[in-house]
């Protein structure tokens, strides 16, 4: 049995910035506070709270005083720095480049749309931390969808500004997008969306491109072993990408999870994960597997 990692999966810039930012911290202080879990990886997240790092919750900050606060790449809304000023708090600000400009631009385009009785809808996961962030720049005015269902929630009378989740599915989004042209279609006439509608593709590239690699590097190994945290929204639909293309994929948060049922003798097991799933611990699942009794 030969067992391979995906070299290009792991974690993206955003997370992999955030957390060398954790770790100089700690270095210095040795501790810090963190708004939220730094990255959607428990096993991560275990790790650095043995180095110091503390997470806290939004309820939890407004009682700080005089500290040190990481924000996480998902970004924040604008309530986060106002509370760390009148408190006094210094933000190490670990927000990702790509979420930040997403942020300037939904803040644009709701202050445009109001102007013309618009409305923002952000293809996204309900209370998501950057979703949260992003709602914020619309001060929690944008309407949040996560299927085709929830576009029931959409005024389609109404001109409609689309914007995504820096992570979620390429597919998912133009599946979306083809459906609101045709709703807005519907209710105000043929060719409608070409003046009603402004969609924006903001998933970040470096995840988006995965979905190719995820293709090859699934069709071209006989087992897929999956690592992610459960509350990674890039993980399930990575994985999603891979159950696709082999049925014999597997989701798993670490080497516990792995059932020596999965593998045959011969089989070529490729292991990969999400922008949140660390290196050392996909390195971990792989001594696992090839110390496994594999029987044929």
């Amino acid at each position: 049995m030969k067992v391979t990692i995906d070299e290009k999966s792991g974690y993206c810039f955003g997370v992999e910035f955030a957390i060398q930012m954790a770790e100089e911290e700690m270095e210095d202080s040795g501790s810090l506070y963190c708004l939220g879990d730094i990255v959607h990886n428990s096993m991560e997240v275990d790790r650095l709270y043995k180095k110091g790092l503390r997470v806290i919750d939004r309820e939890e900050m407004k009682d700080l005083r005089d500290c040190k606060v990481l924000i996480r790449a998902h970004g924040e809304p604008p309530e986060t720095y106002r509370l760390a000023i009148e408190n006094n708090i210094e933000l190490i600000d670990a927000s990702c480049p790509v979420v930040l400009k997403l942020q300037n631009r939904v803040k644009g385009a709701y202050d445009r749309a109001k102007q013309i009785n618009g409305q923002v809808v952000i293809y996204g996961k309900p209370g998501h931390a950057e979703v949260i962030g992003l709602t914020g720049q619309t001060q929690d005015d944008a309407t949040i969808v996560s299927c085709i269902e929830d576009l029931e929630a959409v005024d389609f009378s109404r001109p409609v500004v689309l914007f995504s989740q820096t992570t979620k599915s390429t597919k998912g989004f133009y599946s979306l997008k083809a459906e609101i042209e045709k709703r807005i279609n519907e209710a105000n006439g043929e060719s409608a969306h070409l003046e009603m509608f402004d969609a924006n593709d903001s998933i970040c590239r470096q995840v988006s491109n995965r979905e190719p690699q995820m293709e090859k590097f699934s069709q071209a190994n006989d087992v897929i072993v999956f690592v992610s945290g459960k509350k990674s929204s890039n993980g399930k639909a990575l994985y999603n990408v891979c159950l696709s293309f082999n049925p014999r994929s597997y989701f798993v948060e670490n080497e516990t999870e792995v059932d020596p049922s999965w593998f045959n003798p011969e089989d070529k097991v490729g292991i990969s994960g999400a922008t949140s799933t660390p290196m050392w611990l996909m390195e971990q699942v792989k001594q696992h597997i090839e110390q496994l009794p594999v029987e044929a």
